[in-house]
């Protein structure tokens, strides 16, 4: 059943969609920043983790995750806290934090503490904006955490021992309806929702996942997941994909299989997004034949991120190749990029290793934080950027609610409008 979320608090959503329509308000005017351009900025020489999650939350913090079974991080526990896990691989007591939160205002880091193993777990935000993360590996492979956003220091990881009907390694998690829809993970051809209703949520069987798994490659973890327009789910695994309506359990339709049949899921790491769903006037016949269109990318990439950004573009980033006005840090394994409110990309993370490993390799453990403001952010640009007028900083947008944007600018001419 679908719920419906409370009012959401500004911080978050209001400007979020601000910057969508200052951002391609400018689309026209880029020319004044120099192409290919954008700027690279270091925030933090030690965040004390290597960043293997991020993800932002409502209070305009980053909540930043590593996995728990490499040994102790680089920053302690607050109040000389221990985490004390006798199934901890390597380490059963451990009084350093793996899981930090970073305040984008005041750029600060605070240690937070998670219980079990995180590794390549996965999550999503929930419709009060919480933030929840499932499965992992080892002792954390079923459970749930849980992380409710505040404006203090006092908020921290709640876990959920054994809340999971199977163990999810490497899923994928999205938001349908107001529960969290968990697809796959390592071994597990399945599907289950949380939270249960009742406890009566058993995981479902998903013969895609089966199909799609190769021999002792797998190639179809961490699969990609859409919600679409209609509210079924678009699933693609290793080299294919389905339209899968999770309500009844009913694949809708099956694509084909990418051009070539090379596999883009983990461990083959390729990326997704989802691209603008716009109508279309035409009168095509709704069963024609779904084709795909391949591109040639002017470098290879394997466990790239690929960043939606404000004004329709998507950035590439990381990925052990290099282009536009590239950092002077390695991003390899286990690293990460996501947007903030105000459009830059944060970037961390990278740790190729078991351990931490920061001596004698090529490619050492990274604990940096940095900052990509791409040619839109160009300060040249300031003078001719939108003021809003209304609605009030901080004021609250209802489920379903119309918003009108007041703004005003000095351009002559706006060319592009997107929200």
């Amino acid at each position: 059943m679908a719920t419906t979320p409370t009012p959401i608090p500004a911080p978050l959503l209001h400007y979020l969609l601000i910057l969508l329509l200052l951002l391609s308000y400018q689309q026209h005017i880029l020319t004044l920043a120099a192409p290919g351009g954008g700027k690279w900025n270091l925030l933090l020489s030690n965040i004390g983790v290597s960043a293997m999650h991020m993800q932002l939350v409502n209070s305009d913090r980053v909540i930043i995750f590593d996995r728990t079974d490499f040994g102790p991080s680089n920053i302690s526990l607050p109040n000389n806290q221990c985490r004390n896990d006798p199934n901890d691989l390597t380490l059963k007591v451990d009084c350093t934090a793996h899981s930090v939160e970073y305040d984008v205002a005041s750029n600060s880091i605070r240690p937070l503490n998670v219980h079990t193993d995180v590794w390549c777990s996965s999550g999503s935000a929930m419709p009060d904006g919480s933030l929840m993360q499932t499965g992992g590996f080892n002792d954390g492979d079923r459970n749930v955490r849980v992380y409710k956003p505040c404006d203090d220091d006092s908020c921290d990881w709640q876990e959920f021992d054994v809340a999971l009907r199977q163990k999810r390694w490497y899923a994928t998690n999205i938001l349908p309806d107001g529960r969290q829809i968990i697809v796959g993970g390592r071994g597990q051809f399945s599907y289950e929702f949380y939270p249960k209703k009742a406890g009566a949520d058993q995981s479902y069987n998903l013969p895609f996942l089966s199909q799609t798994n190769d021999p002792r490659i797998e190639n179809n973890l961490y699969p990609f997941v859409f919600l679409n327009t209609d509210g079924n789910l678009f699933i693609f695994a290793n080299n294919r994909a389905i339209l899968f309506d999770y309500a009844n359990g009913v694949v809708v339709r099956n694509y084909p299989t990418i051009p070539g049949g090379d596999p883009r899921s983990y461990p083959s790491s390729g990326s997704a997004v989802l691209l603008p769903l716009r109508d279309l006037q035409g009168g095509a016949n709704v069963t024609a034949e779904v084709l795909w269109v391949m591109e040639t990318m002017p470098l290879a990439r394997v466990m790239g991120d690929m960043v939606l950004l404000p004004n329709g573009n998507v950035l590439i980033i990381n990925g052990a190749s290099s282009a536009q006005n590239s950092s002077s840090i390695p991003r390899m394994y286990h690293s990460t990029a996501i947007l903030l409110r105000d459009g830059r990309i944060l970037v961390s993370g990278s740790n190729p290793h078991a351990y931490y490993n920061f001596t004698g390799v090529d490619f050492p453990t990274d604990l940096t934080m940095e900052t990509f403001s791409p040619d839109y952010l160009d300060p040249r640009l300031v003078r001719v950027r939108p003021v809003i007028v209304s609605p009030a900083s901080h004021s609250q947008i209802g489920y379903g609610q119309q918003l009108v944007i007041n703004f005003k600018a000095q351009a002559e001419s706006i060319e592009v409008l997107s929200l």
